[in-house]
């Protein structure tokens, strides 16, 4: 009997696993069961990225998302309707055990503690170069070289901030989810004129299932590319697409980077918005281009600020892509096999060797492994929990990738062109049958 009479039962992890359908979603968290099944829609994280767990044990991604765990109990409280029987056996105890403990020792070790110098320096680092992009055509006028010195500062600007918002988004700064919604406003909407409610959508569900195909959002791009060894099959199979994916390796260099964000995250941002009636997002995201052409189409004219802001977008748009997908497209790519958290998160992350400009050009993402472990870990503590996470994985026999920035680079156009080969022998082979 539960907390107000509610009569608890108690349930086998394969019975918990049958509720896994939109409109019935239970959850195993600490090995009791919550029935999220209206609940899911009110969502703070939003109702896909709680839903990719439905039918799941999802104790860790609880944990890794979630900073003040009691706030969070009240509002699993009323779901709860039950425990996991007792003598259930769980073939990953041993791992889930040891990883929990390394968390543990991590906040003992006050890791997930920030350094407010650290993002006031950076912050101030990014407001600098702005502020240089500007001046530059102010006081040397609107030549080559002024004009493409100014908007390589304004890309850098655009590209550092990615990294600076994404702190921000996974309240890993101020441990305050007001105080970190307020920044991300300030550095994803009116420093990048991107919608932050967007960018949290999409991005808690790459952490929720990485490289998860029809969960990750990040990995549904079969319109355009395969990728992994099962999706190329998969699309072989349906014929829906007349793509040559074989080509992919080749295509990519055209479509990928360069279209990233100057095309399809203009639209699905701007979509976002307007489909959900965000208009503290559209009001913050239009403060940004008010600013922008304000102040540069004065000195440029229209046309060529609109040139500016197109060449500024196509720059940041091949940083981000090469970077971001470094550490997952040549990862394992599948679909929900519910592995526990560190065997999912391993499978899709690979960490970038360490140095003073790979930390700042990457933002810390090339400790991807230890990021998607520990979503909420200020990015400047990251290195240093990395040799417990590579032994906790020698333990168990886990692989751990690390490679050179230029080796991850060579990887992605490798792994596109691995998995367009599949594609092809796939789609020959149901033609020959």
């Amino acid at each position: 009997m539960g907390k107000g009479g509610k009569q608890l039962g108690t349930y086998s992890y394969q019975e918990v696993s049958k509720h896994d359908k939109r409109d019935d979603r239970w959850i195993i968290i600490n090995n009791q069961v919550y029935n999220i099944t209206n609940w899911a829609r009110r969502h703070p994280g939003g109702s896909r990225v709680i839903g990719h767990y439905a039918g799941q044990d999802a104790t860790d991604a609880f944990r890794a998302f979630h900073n003040d765990l009691d706030q969070v109990q009240k509002y699993l409280l009323p779901l709860h309707i039950g425990s996991v029987q007792k003598g259930e056996v769980n073939t990953n105890y041993s791992l889930e055990n040891d990883f929990r403990d390394l968390r543990e020792n991590a906040e003992k070790m006050g890791l997930f503690k920030p350094s407010y110098l650290f993002f006031f320096l950076h912050l101030a680092h990014i407001i600098a170069m702005e502020v240089m992009a500007y001046l530059t055509l102010y006081y040397f006028g609107t030549g080559w070289i002024p004009f493409l010195v100014s908007v390589c500062l304004y890309s850098t600007v655009q590209a550092q901030c990615g990294w600076l918002q994404h702190d921000f988004g996974h309240l890993s700064v101020f441990k305050n989810t007001t105080f970190d919604h307020m920044v991300h406003f300030f550095t994803m909407g009116f420093t990048k004129g991107a919608s932050p409610s967007w960018w949290n959508h999409m991005h808690y569900q790459h952490h929720a299932k990485p490289n998860v195909m029809g969960k990750d959002p990040d990995v549904r791009v079969d319109q355009l590319f395969v990728v992994g060894e099962k999706m190329p099959l998969e699309v072989a199979k349906s014929k829906k697409s007349n793509m040559p994916y074989n080509q992919q390796h080749k295509y990519f260099f055209f479509i990928g980077p360069p279209l990233l964000f100057p095309v399809y995250f203009q639209f699905m941002l701007f979509r976002h918005i307007f489909t959900r009636r965000l208009w503290k997002d559209f009001i913050v995201v239009m403060a940004f281009y008010v600013k922008f052409f304000y102040l540069y189409t004065s000195m440029l004219g229209l046309g060529w600020a609109l040139v500016y802001y197109e060449i500024m977008r196509v720059l940041e748009s091949h940083w981000f892509t090469w970077v971001s997908q470094s550490n997952h497209i040549p990862m394992d790519i599948d679909r929900d096999t519910a592995e526990p958290w560190i065997r999912l998160q391993m499978k899709a992350t690979c960490d970038i060797e360490q140095s003073f400009f790979n930390d700042w050009f990457t933002g810390h993402l090339n400790f991807q492994i230890e990021h998607h472990l520990f979503p909420t870990m200020p990015r400047h503590n990251l290195y240093k929990i990395q040799p417990l996470v590579q032994s906790l994985c020698k333990k168990h026999g886990i692989p751990y990738q690390m490679k050179t920035l230029s080796q991850s680079f060579i990887d992605i156009v490798k792994s596109l062109k691995h998995s367009g080969q599949l594609w092809e022998a796939a789609l020959h082979a149901h033609h020959v049958s």
